[in-house]
């Protein structure tokens, strides 16, 4: 039966959410795309890869009523607007503006917003939202290329992008429990309140949570949520290790991208660096004529065919800190530059699949999209954790293994303990 349906605004958010719900006892997969005559796998959970986190506001309400019309013909109880822990959005979107249309096409006058995820540092409390030990808007997503948060109350950020009120579900509240949540809930409504951003500073506020909204229509949140709700939801037989053995990598020629520009991803990379072969995309090279940019293609890839026999996979990589981004971004223009490292990482993709390489470890939401698409992986299953929110997966019709990290996620560490605790 499927219990949860999970749209997600984008690739490493999918991988995120669907590593938690399968850990938390729920048989789940992961589809990169819905076709209407595709019926619904035998599981309990399916998890909706977008693109609509930067994309216009329409075409992101669009994409995202398609994944529900499926998701409600394929008889889903739930839906789970999923977004990121640091709420990545701008004062027009596309959040809100999703959630509202999600509210509508469902017939609900209520949900809320819960981006918690204490485990990787995301935490609310009176409905402010933090990173570590600092509000959000005075952490590294302050300087986000794309989503720049400079605001870290809830309240203020939903109804900038949405059309109705929005209150709060404190910590204090959640600590009395379940029913306390509830009784906050209908007391909301009644006041006129459409949403409510809710509180989270531990993993048995999520827990609470999940009892007190496995019986909302559509919930909205980061991947703590789905901790909670899993739980909720799952059979008492329920065998998470079992569902993620489907997941676990095969395949032998391995090959790490890094499109993310985040603040964890640069210190991943200059680790990353002292180990392991890597190759600097050039954006300059790629934008200054066809011939420059196929020249740059076929140095990549040789490179990474010559420096594939070592302990590590080679790295080819266009993260950049805050100076040199800014400076690339104002030279080239951020959307023209980041479409350029897009395209780049999709030919690499499909060029080095064609020569035998199939596990591919990616840093970088849009690039982690992107390289999916290129490699025509229609889905995927769920395996072990690398760190938090970040699983090996495994494509249901190719036999490509792949990780899709949300830039912010693991530890410095991460691309060699990818390698090494799941060596080829």
């Amino acid at each position: 039966m499927l219990k949860i349906g999970v749209i997600a605004d984008d690739f490493t958010g999918a991988t995120d959410i669907a590593s938690f719900l399968v850990l938390n006892g729920l048989s789940t997969i992961q589809l990169t795309q819905v076709k209407e005559d595709l019926r619904a796998p035998d599981v309990e959970a399916i998890v909706i890869s977008g693109k609509t986190r930067s994309c216009p506001v329409s075409e992101a309400i669009s994409e995202s009523l398609k994944a529900y019309e499926w998701l409600r013909k394929n008889g889903c109880k739930q839906i789970y607007f999923k977004y990121c822990s640091t709420f990545d959005s701008t004062a027009k979107g596309n959040i809100g503006p999703v959630a509202d249309a999600l509210m509508q096409a469902i017939g609900t006058d209520f949900t809320i917003f819960s981006p918690s995820l204490p485990v990787n540092g995301r935490t609310v409390y009176q409905g402010y939202l933090y990173a570590g030990n600092v509000l959000l808007q005075d952490s590294g997503m302050r300087n986000h290329p794309i989503t720049p948060m400079t605001d870290s109350y809830l309240v203020r950020l939903v109804e900038m992008q949405s059309k109705g009120k929005c209150g709060v579900i404190d910590c204090y509240t959640l600590e009395r429990g379940v029913e306390a949540v509830r009784e906050r809930m209908t007391e909301l409504k009644a006041q006129g309140y459409s949403y409510a951003a809710v509180d989270a500073l531990n993993e048995q506020h999520l827990l609470t949570q999940g009892e007190a909204f496995a019986d909302l229509p559509l919930v909205t949140g980061g991947s703590g949520l789905a901790i909670g709700l899993a739980r909720a939801v799952r059979e008492s037989n329920a065998d998470a290790a079992a569902a993620q053995q489907k997941g676990y990598p095969q395949g032998k020629k391995a090959v790490a991208f890094s499109g993310s520009c985040s603040v964890m991803t640069n210190r991943q990379v200059a680790l990353y660096r002292k180990s392991a072969p890597s190759y600097e995309i050039d954006v300059g090279r790629l934008l200054a004529s066809a011939t420059e940019r196929e020249a740059q293609l076929r140095e990549a890839v040789d490179f990474v065919t010559q420096n594939s026999h070592g302990q590590y996979a080679p790295l080819v990589f266009a993260t950049a800190n805050p100076d040199k981004l800014k400076e690339i971004q104002q030279r080239f223009g951020g959307e023209i530059s980041a479409r350029a490292v897009e395209e780049c990482f999709a030919s690499l993709a499909k060029t080095l699949r064609a020569q035998g390489y199939e596990r591919f470890i990616v840093a970088g939401g849009e690039t982690s999209g992107i390289v999916t698409k290129s490699l025509e992986v229609e889905g995927f299953y769920i395996g072990p954790a690398v760190a938090p929110g970040v699983p090996w997966v495994r494509s249901i019709n190719s036999p490509i293994s792949l990780i899709l990290k949300s830039g912010n996620f693991g530890d410095e560490e991460f691309f060699i303990k990818a390698q090494r605790d799941y060596p080829v």
